[in-house]
Parts: C-alpha cells; sequence; structure tokens
C-alpha cells in the first residue's frame, strides 16, 4: 500500500504541473502527446504482447485489441460529433469526450495498481520493479489526465475531479488484489485494447491541437522530450 501511495502522489504533481503551464498551452500539449505516444509504443504494447499473446486468425490478439481500440475511441469522437451537430452547435471539441478518455486513464491507472499488487503476489523483486515502472509513469498518466480533460472544454473543477480519481485509482487497485488474482491474459487484453484509445486520441487530437497555432520546434522538440522520458523510464524500470 505504501508503493501504491508513492503512485498517488507521482499522479497529483503530473497534473499540478500540467495546470501550472497554461500560458504555454502548446508545450503542454506537445509533451503530453508525446508522453502519450510513449506510453503506447515503450510501455503498454510491449507488455500487450506479452502477456495476451496468442493469434487470432494469424494476428496477436493484443495487436487486435489495438486496433480495436483505435477504431470504438474514433467512432465514439465522430459520434458524439455529430450528435452535437444535430442539435444546431458547430461541431467542436466536445465535453463528454474529454471526460470518457480521461475515465480511460482512471482505469488505466487502476489496473496499474493491480499490477502492482499481483506483481507482489509474485514476489518483492518483482513487485518493487513493477511499482517502479508504475510510479515514474504515473507523471505522465497524472499530466494527461489533467490535460485531456480540459482540451475537450471542461471545467476545471472536473479536470481537477479526474486527476484526483486517476491519483486513487492505483491505490484502490493494489488493495484489490488482497482479494483475488487477475488472469494474466485480461490484464494483457485490456492494455493492448486502452493502447489503442490512447494512441487515437495523441495522433489525431491533441499534436494536431499543439500544432494548429503554435507550429514551433520547440512543440516539436516537447513532443519528442515526452518520448524520451518514457523512454528512459522503461529502460530503467527493466
Amino acid at each position: 500500500m505504501f508503493v501504491a501511495l508513492g503512485a498517488f502522489v507521482m499522479t497529483l504533481f503530473g497534473g499540478w504541473t500540467a495546470q501550472r503551464v497554461t500560458d504555454r498551452r502548446h508545450l503542454v500539449l506537445g509533451l503530453a502527446g508525446g508522453l502519450m505516444l510513449g506510453v503506447v509504443g515503450l510501455d503498454l504494447l510491449p507488455e500487450a504482447l506479452e502477456a495476451a499473446g496468442q493469434e487470432v486468425f494469424g494476428v496477436p490478439q493484443a495487436l487486435l485489441l489495438f486496433v480495436g481500440g483505435f477504431l470504438v475511441a474514433h467512432m465514439v469522437e465522430r459520434l458524439l460529433a455529430a450528435r452535437q451537430v444535430a442539435h444546431g452547435a458547430e461541431e467542436e471539441r466536445v465535453p463528454q469526450v474529454g471526460l470518457t478518455a480521461a475515465g480511460a486513464m482512471v482505469s488505466h491507472s487502476l489496473m496499474d495498481g493491480i499490477a502492482i499488487g499481483a506483481a507482489f503476489q509474485v514476489g518483492d523483486a518483482m513487485g518493487l520493479t513493477v511499482a517502479l515502472a508504475v510510479i515514474t509513469h504515473d507523471f505522465a498518466d497524472g499530466f494527461n489526465t489533467y490535460t485531456i480533460t480540459s482540451l475537450y472544454g471542461n471545467t476545471r473543477a472536473k479536470a481537477l475531479a479526474m486527476l484526483f480519481a486517476d491519483a486513487l485509482a492505483p491505490v484502490v487497485g493494489a488493495a484489490s488484489t488482497l482479494f483475488f488474482t487477475l488472469p494474466v491474459e485480461l490484464l494483457g487484453s485490456y492494455l493492448g485494447f486502452f493502447g489503442g484509445a490512447l494512441l487515437y486520441l495523441a495522433a489525431a487530437e491533441i499534436l494536431p491541437e499543439a500544432h494548429h497555432t503554435h507550429p514551433a520546434a520547440s512543440t516539436l522538440l516537447c513532443t519528442t522530450a515526452g518520448v524520451g522520458f518514457i523512454w528512459l523510464v522503461t529502460g530503467i524500470a527493466e
């Protein structure tokens, strides 16, 4: 539980950082996009392939769910946007999309906590390794949760509420493993699906928005730095 509290604090710190630099919104979005891209490509997808690597008609199950997550995120956003237009409003960023995406981040953090608890069930060394990976990338989770909730026009109060929920989720997830054991394949399948949805948000929404009004080299550098940070974290955790 002490380790899970570390994830709680790191998530809040990531969200605090995101809201403190709102005067450099394009840089925040560029960094958030890089962090999300790094988390998907260097963390979630490799874990998903390892945990749920069995093939379905010649394709790894985790990759099928990855593509499915991408498509579901795209369809949900389009349906919500179409509903907004049908009610007479101009097509714009729909707050519900931001809340849904943040909810997915909370679910991911819950699974992070479960992963910590499950790893400690295997042994202390395994538990500490997984905990290090979770705690260090929870900064990115908190940063992204606050940023993506705000990006879609939600109030600061809602963004803070989602941030707090995201911070609390690992603690709840770790505590829950005192009562059950999570099948590894189920965890891998979830990570694949969530990774696809997260990639859609990063590539189709956050990064284009970051460069829309400020197509600066500094924004691109922030994106690259975000990917590099996750690479460093992943390497340390290994």
